[in-house]
């Protein structure tokens, strides 16, 4: 029997399972070489802890790490069911939450280190967090693709911790009752974007595709649609996606230095967004609220058939 202490979060709609104690040790190094050391020797791990039956396909895992940088409060490595993630933005403020909810950070300023590198955030009196994400910036626009289907898709292509290719085509309204209908447009567009070799700078992969426009309830905010690797759909307005957005607004001319960007998920539920100039792009401020959902002891039983989680129906060895 093998064991993992968890503690469960949601932000504002998208989980976050904080992994606390129990996993193997990934060595000494920088946050990108031990999250290179997880995924090449103990990626079993990942899927116990993040695909079924333990987790889901929206679970976003968060594993604590000691950090390089010593102003840093901590470390961390985000994965999910299929894969890895430079950045995550929900959840680092799911994080930062799990950490005032043990009580080792307080109201304030605090720095936590990412594969990606630095990221600042601040935990208001209120409970929000506001993270000072990586510079994020375009890197391509007017990307057309073409998607069986759909036709043309016209979109641009940014960085905000993760790469995103972000469109304002839709076929239907951004709304929860057409989610099928969007999983299954954003969906195709991956493939498509897949086939045509179309990437980010310096050979980065593509791995998460935005559909943007104006809230559908009267509000006069922007909503989005983000799909994740693995196929689920976000549940909170992206923080990563929505960084990338505002490089691209900031790119565009439509939004000012300290402007407030309100960008709500599929869910209606939203980030207050805002940035500063960079040397590339922009320095997003996202800032939004997690609750904390539940703590657990995961256990792993050496007989379990699914024991390291189950994909497409498969145990994994």
């Amino acid at each position: 029997m093998q064991s993992l202490t968890v503690i469960d979060s949601h932000t504002v709609g998208e989980p976050t399972r904080v992994v606390l104690s129990g996993f193997p040790g990934l060595g000494g190094g920088s946050l990108a070489e031990r999250r290179a050391r997880f995924r090449d020797a103990f990626d079993h791990w990942r899927s116990a802890i993040a695909c079924e039956p333990r987790g889901s396909d929206t679970m976003v895992a968060a594993l604590l790490q000691a950090p390089v940088d010593p102003r840093c409060c901590t470390g961390v490595i985000f994965f999910n069911n299929v894969g890895y993630l430079g950045m995550c933005g929900h959840g680092t403020i799911g994080l930062t939450r799990t950490l005032a909810h043990l009580g080792r950070i307080g109201p304030g300023r605090h720095l936590i280190e990412t594969p990606v590198g630095v990221v600042g955030v601040e935990l208001h009196a209120d409970g929000r967090v506001s993270i000072d994400n990586v510079e994020s910036y375009r890197a391509a626009t007017g990307v057309t693709v073409e998607v069986p289907g759909y036709g043309t898709v016209v979109g641009d292509v940014a960085w905000g911790g993760n790469w995103f290719f972000i469109t304002a085509q839709s076929p239907v309204p951004l709304d929860f009752a057409h989610r099928s209908e969007l999983s299954a447009y954003t969906l195709a567009i991956q493939r498509a974007i897949d086939a045509a070799g179309i990437g980010g700078g310096n050979g980065g992969v593509i791995d998460h595709i935005e559909v943007n426009g104006p809230a559908p309830d009267g509000s006069g905010q922007a909503r989005n649609f983000v799909m994740c690797p693995g196929g689920a759909y976000d549940r909170s307005p992206c923080g990563t996606g929505t960084s990338a957005k505002l490089a691209c607004l900031a790119a565009e001319g439509k939004l000012a230095e300290g402007g407030i960007w309100v960008q709500q998920g599929i869910l209606g539920s939203a980030f207050e967004c805002a940035y500063r100039k960079g040397e590339r792009g922009v320095l997003p401020r996202i800032t939004g609220q997690a609750w904390i959902t539940g703590s657990a002891e995961i256990l792993i039983e050496g007989d379990d058939p699914f024991a390291w989680g189950i994909r497409g129906g498969a145990a994994q060895a």
